[in-house]
């Protein structure tokens, strides 16, 4: 059958010049008479995947000299709770702006961690339909960091600036806008992303750290859990999710060949543009969130009667459009387009949505 239209929030859709280059070397890679998926992590083929992987990201990303890029498993959850155990350096408190559900992840799990959680903003007053703006934040005397969450693939909140963290480590979760424009890597102490939404496959997550945050943990964290281990061993301290990792690679290079970041977000604006367009001038469909801080890449709306989810759905799949539904937690739609989703996969969805709509009389 032709190959859906793919919205959902992750694992994602991706390139199909990727998926076609993956599978023309599936069976053999480069002549070496191997599939990737079976090469050692330790041997010549996967080791120059793997760091022209890391070359092209650090390329795409701009990412300054001394940051150390570290490919490892167990998704941004994992994340949340390696964070204040390495970064925490002996201080009493943390900094979290709460944007909705990942957020609220993130803070759980550094309230079991760190001594004291503070909550800098939080946008719960409003349902997470907006960016708390920064003349609102209240941080702490001398944080260890201060997290926020870039982009709310449930809510559809999405920060279009960078928060100034003056001489704190700006961390960031960025899984869901991570490749999605340009950005300055130098205002961060820490980004963080899975992989399966902008960058590749389930089980591979980006960590991208300044030099002088490595190896702070106080108490020192058990092996597996402290950065240190992984920038000493270059991400192979255990077997690496070598699969992703090579995917990972193609989608860079993809990015690369058209346009870089830039044109990723040249393209992601036109996206965007299409189904907001459509959205605002709509009387039956609606989007919650603020219109500066919508986001460019999950864009959650609701039918005027919940009772039409299903007849919505319905018809989106035998029209070849697929995860439409929102997350069990806000209920209503949201349609996930990522870098890899095409123009003309937005543009059928409006086409359907203004015939269901009309449907409806």
């Amino acid at each position: 059958m032709p190959r859906v239209f793919n919205f959902s929030a992750g694992p994602a859709t991706l390139p199909e010049e990727v998926l076609a280059q993956a599978a023309e070397e599936m069976l053999d890679w480069h002549g070496s008479g191997q599939s990737v998926m079976e090469m050692s992590h330790r041997g010549k083929e996967f080791i120059s995947i793997a760091a022209e992987a890391e070359a092209d990201l650090r390329t795409l990303l701009d990412i300054p000299d001394g940051y150390h890029v570290l490919f490892l498993q167990g998704g941004a959850t994992l994340q949340f709770e390696l964070i204040p155990m390495n970064l925490m350096r002996g201080k009493r408190s943390v900094d979290y702006v709460h944007t909705g559900e990942w957020a609220k992840k993130a803070i759980a799990a550094a309230r079991g961690l760190a001594p004291s959680v503070n909550l800098a903003a939080s946008a719960e007053d409003r349902g997470f339909t907006y960016v708390p703006p920064q003349s609102t934040w209240r941080l702490s005397d001398d944080p260890a960091y201060v997290h926020y969450t870039a982009n709310e693939t449930i809510g559809g909140v999405e920060y279009h600036w960078i928060p100034e963290a003056g001489d704190v480590p700006l961390v960031s979760d960025m899984s869901s806008n991570i490749l999605s424009k340009p950005l300055d890597v130098s205002k961060f102490g820490l980004i963080y992303a899975g992989a399966q939404k902008n960058i590749g496959p389930a089980g591979l997550t980006i960590v991208i750290i300044r030099p002088d945050l490595v190896g702070l943990g106080v108490p020192t964290p058990p092996l597996m859990m402290d950065y240190a281990t992984h920038v000493k061993s270059e991400s192979m301290h255990n077997t690496p999710p070598t699969y992703a990792i090579y995917i990972a690679g193609l989608v860079f290079k993809r990015l690369l060949a058209t346009g870089g970041l830039a044109g990723a977000e040249e393209r992601n604006i036109a996206k965007a543009a299409v189904l907001y367009d459509f959205l605002d001038a709509s009387d039956f469909y609606a989007n919650p969130v603020d219109v500066a801080d919508r986001s460019r890449m999950n864009v959650p709306f609701t039918l005027p009667d919940p009772a039409l989810d299903a007849e919505f759905l319905a018809g989106a799949k035998e029209r070849g459009m697929v995860q439409l539904k929102g997350h069990r937690s806000v209920g209503g739609m949201r349609a996930s387009i990522y870098n890899a989703m095409p123009i003309e996969g937005v543009r059928a969805l409006v086409s359907y949505m203004a015939e269901f709509a009309a449907s409806k009389g």
